[in-house]
């Protein structure tokens, strides 16, 4: 049996009362239909509404051959009258998001001829693709536009239009569809089939904002969000921003600039402490004694310090001169040898060494998770 869909009736419904058709046991709760139902399903690209009947969670809401089932955390009694309540805070974002999003999709279209290949729509803003590459240029021109579309505030109506209406319009659509088609009409913007609430008004969304964009199978994709999401979006910037102009000591509008001269800072600092290490490597290896045997050399460096030193200590022994960088457990090395043969030495004393790497017959390079003194012993036993 068809639910009536109040959501196609009244998108703004947040409480209403229906029959429970039936409850059947299924996954993690029951499946409840309804003789009504207020909730959307997920589709489209949109998730599902969330709320409560009679007080018992819904966990999700899918259609199945016309009939709205909703996945309820309680069974329901056939028979019994329920109320529905809605999280209308969560339905209403969705409302902007997606209005918002046909304003974008509609203007993209009309201006480049690009269809929309992709949308969803979650918890966090939504994504949208299109057939065709946009630039960043472009993209800010269709920002431009939607937004005044926007504060026109005008009208946005939904109709199942007849066969022959629908077969003399043109309107956008990702699917070959041929009834029960339902057209979202902007005012003076976009006409597009489908199948979720909308906003009856423009101005309800207060604004959209593209965050960012991508090339995407031959196309792009886009990172939006509208309304709500927007607001929060830029409260959460604006704070991030701050706290950056804080730790900077410059106004926000600075806080590039800022921080590129930070890094520029911290580059020449790397560069200074390349050098300094490179210097106390040469040094440390200077000051290597000759041993016929194994050297072992523990030293605070980077690849470049350590390879310094193995290739200076396996010039002063007659072994392996292994150096290790780091800490127990999370050891850096650097091993060489003019008289054996690195690969097989570490492939066949690996485990005892808690080691894995690899390399060339005269050096290897890797990491291992053993304790000093467990290294210790291995080559200076």
């Amino acid at each position: 049996m068809a639910t009536r869909k109040l959501y196609y009736e009244d998108a703004y419904t947040r409480r209403f009362t229906a029959r429970v058709l039936r409850c059947d046991p299924a996954g993690d709760g029951w499946d409840v239909e309804l003789d009504a139902t207020a909730f959307f399903p997920g589709e489209g690209g949109q998730t599902a509404d969330g709320g409560t009947l009679d007080g018992v969670p819904v966990l999700d809401v899918t259609e199945r051959d016309g009939a709205v089932v909703h996945r309820t955390a309680a069974p329901l009694d056939p028979g019994r009258t329920v109320e529905g309540v809605l999280a209308w805070p969560e339905r209403f974002r969705k409302m902007q998001t997606h209005t918002g999003e046909h304003i974008v999709s509609g203007l993209v279209h009309a201006r480049y001829g690009f269809e929309n290949t992709g949308f969803h729509l979650g918890e966090d803003g939504c994504t949208v693709d299109f057939s065709g590459e946009l630039d960043r240029a472009q993209l800010d021109g269709i920002e431009d536009e939607a937004n005044a579309a926007i504060w026109r505030d005008v009208a946005v109506t939904a109709r199942f239009p007849d066969p022959a209406e629908l077969a003399a319009m043109e309107y956008r659509s990702k699917l070959e569809l041929t009834h029960d088609v339902r057209i979202v009409t902007i005012e003076g913007v976009d006409d597009c089939a489908c199948c979720a609430p909308h906003v009856s008004s423009t101005g309800q969304i207060g604004a959209v904002k593209i965050l960012d964009f991508m090339r995407h199978r031959g196309g792009t994709r886009l990172w939006m969000k509208a309304g709500s999401d927007a607001l929060a979006d830029y409260r959460a910037r604006y704070r991030a921003a701050a706290e950056v102009s804080a730790l900077l000591y410059v106004p926000q509008g600075d806080i590039a600039d800022g921080t590129r001269r930070l890094l520029e800072q911290r580059d020449g600092l790397k560069r200074e402490l390349a050098g300094l290490r490179r210097q106390a490597a040469e040094a440390r290896a200077a000051a290597l004694a000759e041993t016929k045997g194994h050297l072992l050399v523990f030293f605070d460096g980077d690849e470049d310090a350590l390879r310094t030193l193995a290739n200076a200590g396996m010039a002063k022994c007659g072994g392996v001169c292994a150096v290790f960088s780091g800490a127990d457990g999370a050891w850096r090395f650097v091993m060489a040898s003019r008289t054996v043969d690195m690969r097989a030495f570490l492939k066949e004393n690996g485990p005892a060494l808690a080691a894995r790497g690899g390399g060339q017959e005269r050096m290897v390079s890797g990491r291992s998770t053993a304790s000093r003194p467990a290294l210790e012993a291995f080559f200076q036993g």
